[in-house]
């Protein structure tokens, strides 16, 4: 009898926790972000919001506070959702979190941004526009996934899952790109904002709100077309060796 110390070849389906080191620091990021925002939309007092409520739409605070509350269930859900330690260990976990995280959090999150999108004029008619466009965009991609899902195409489930997750996360490129545009912009201020501070401060929203959501989907699709990529080489490989 042979002894060895060889190991057994690590199967694919189980993945190690520590192999997906981007999962905690998002993870950290999202609880911070969702710690800092969720606060004031949880005191049921109006005076706490952090967008002025326009006098033409009285439930703007409520409709507010439900977009905030849901898109932080979003937040949250999805990094377990797209750790693949979790989810190929908890498969039950997985699906019954990702029902949270699509009519839990994407879903009514997303119908009441494009409401308080139409309903919030004053970061002006260019912030408003993205808002129209990334709400329904949204919300048909984290859908799209779920169907995918649901006729066990998973392939396809995970391509849209990555979108929708790029979009969930948007929100926090959008303050990161918000602080960037305010900074670099106001040595501007005399010049080309005329010493007007709402005109800067409706510029760099405009900016933000669009480079917010635009960027993380672009870098999604480069991301899903860098995967697809390698497997046609290997394929190739495969059929030319």
């Amino acid at each position: 009898m042979t002894l060895t110390t060889e190991r057994p070849p690590v199967s694919p389906s189980k993945p190690r926790w520590w192999r997906r080191p981007w999962v905690a620091p998002l993870a950290v990021v999202s609880a911070v972000f969702v710690a800092y925002s969720l606060p004031p939309y949880l005191s049921l007092d109006p005076a706490q919001s952090r967008v002025p409520a326009p006098d033409f739409f009285p439930p703007h605070f409520v409709v507010l506070s439900l977009h905030v509350i849901f898109g932080s269930t979003a937040m949250i859900t999805c990094c377990l959702q797209i750790w693949p330690w979790f989810r190929g260990r908890y498969p039950r976990a997985h699906r019954i979190i990702g029902r949270v995280y699509v009519f839990g959090g994407c879903v009514p999150s997303g119908l009441l941004a494009l409401v308080v999108s139409v309903t919030t004029p004053y970061f002006g008619p260019a912030t408003a526009a993205s808002g129209v466009v990334l709400a329904p965009l949204w919300v048909g991609c984290t859908l799209a996934g779920w169907r995918m899902a649901r006729q066990r195409r998973f392939v396809d489930h995970r391509r849209w899952m990555i979108r929708s997750f790029a979009l969930t996360m948007s929100i926090v490129t959008n303050r990161i790109w918000a602080a960037v545009f305010v900074i670099t912009l106001s040595p501007q201020l005399d010049t080309a904002f005329h010493g007007d501070q709402a005109f800067l401060v409706s510029t760099a929203a405009a900016m933000s709100a669009w480079l917010g959501w635009v960027l993380p989907l672009l870098v999604a699709e480069w991301w899903l077309e860098r995967g697809d990529a390698a497997k046609r080489r290997a394929r190739a490989r495969t059929t030319t060796g």
